[in-house]
């Protein structure tokens, strides 16, 4: 009999951080499978060392993902399954079927959210509300047994499915919170069925929310690129109250710079500018065609920022900093970093908390490696941690705000 999700039992998170691959990006890929899509542990590292390219990664998740499967192990086999999207090209001829594979292994699992089997009422509803040029932006939404403590709006970064996102949805439901959750252009189903490509004016995709439902007072979380997306909503949707950025994110070129130093940084832009895109260009789809992830990568992310060439995402994320900006969030603002972040270097901290001098209140919190396990991007090895740090903030917040009103 196939698994399917209980939502009478708390919900519960894996902890840890364990060695799956040596190059680092996979291996952290390979843990987030673990930690936030239900993968199995011991599975994955059976055979994570052997995966070094998009072509490994796609037929070993699909292995998994099938096995698991047949043997009626929804769980895995939706983990396996929604992953293995990650790593396989927008080029790949199946990359769409297996997109919609993962959907329909996602609602079979958590059917009794949806449609609960005692005919009541689901506990999470999907909705979907108009953006720009025709396109509608998938929601989930959900309210707490008894009365809400406040209204939360979701949403994640640069490669991520609101699927992902459905335990902490459910996590924040049961401790009192009104969520929804949603993906906007570049995201999941919007990209991937309707084509419509990632926007730097965020605030776009909130205000379709949060005027569509009427909310006020809200408090958004955005994971990974969202560290960006959410203070950018803010700035210029002042229906939202508090943000939360679960990663550091202060810029685009910042990231850039911080992994490759000044002088790449200015010979990049130098190139980019002079319109000397076959430098860049050519170089990498070559190693792309002989298997390099990391070129592999980077001309495939040009996809959903609706990009000719990788030169051409570039000059678009340009856009994508808090510098433009910044002054105007006024909101108290909560940032999530990690001390051995394997994409966003930890020094870029500061100068993220020192843009948002404007803001009513900053609090960073750097997870740590060693002592929290949790000290990688987005805080993979313990999501509850993360989750309990922002409920405990708000938690500040409400207090510091009674008393004010007292």
């Amino acid at each position: 009999m196939a698994q399917t999700y209980d939502p009478s039992k708390p919900v519960e998170f894996p902890r840890g951080m364990y060695r799956l691959n040596d190059e680092p990006h996979i291996d952290y890929q390979l843990n987030r499978i673990v930690n936030w899509d239900g993968g199995d542990l011991e599975e994955l590292r059976a055979v994570g060392g052997k995966i070094t390219n998009f072509e490994d990664w796609k037929s070993t998740l699909d292995a998994l993902g099938r096995r698991a499967y047949e043997e009626g192990r929804t769980k895995n086999a939706l983990g396996y399954f929604l992953m293995r999207d990650f790593y396989t090209s927008y080029d790949d001829p199946d990359k769409l079927d297996n997109y919609h594979q993962s959907q329909r292994v996602f609602y079979e699992y958590f059917r009794e959210l949806f449609e609960p089997s005692d005919g009541g009422a689901p506990i999470v509803e999907r909705l979907e509300v108009p953006y720009e040029g025709g396109v509608t932006l998938p929601v989930f939404h959900t309210v707490p047994v008894g009365e809400s403590r406040g209204v939360v709006l979701m949403h994640g970064g640069n490669d991520s499915y609101m699927e992902e996102f459905v335990l902490p949805l459910l996590y924040l439901r049961e401790h009192g919170y009104e969520v929804y959750l949603y993906e906007g252009p570049g995201q999941g189903s919007v990209i991937r069925d309707q084509k419509c490509p990632f926007t730097w004016q965020w605030e776009k995709t909130s205000k379709a929310i949060t005027e569509r439902f009427d909310l006020h007072d809200v408090t958004i979380i955005g994971i990974s690129l969202g560290g960006y997306f959410a203070p950018r909503a803010a700035a210029f949707d002042k229906r939202i109250r508090r943000v939360v950025c679960w990663s550091i994110y202060p810029g685009t070129w910042d990231l850039v710079e911080g992994a490759a130093g000044k002088v790449a940084i200015k010979v990049l832009g130098a190139l980019l500018h002079a319109h000397i895109a076959d430098v860049i260009n050519k170089p990498l789809a070559r190693k792309a065609a002989k298997g390099d992830l990391a070129a592999q990568v980077m001309t495939d992310m040009r996809y959903p920022y609706g990009a000719d060439s990788v030169c051409d995402m570039y000059r678009k994320m340009e856009d994508y900093t808090l510098a433009n900006c910044a002054e105007l969030v006024d909101q108290d603002v909560l940032i999530l970093g990690a001390d051995e972040d394997v994409y966003i270097p930890a020094k870029l901290a500061d100068k993220m908390v020192g843009m948002l001098s404007n803001a009513r209140s900053v609090k960073l919190r750097m997870f740590t490696t060693v002592e929290d396990r949790a000290g990688n991007h987005c805080n993979v090895g313990d999501p509850k941690a993360a989750l309990d740090e922002i409920l405990n903030w708000m938690d500040a917040l409400d207090a510091r705000d009674a008393r004010n009103a007292g």
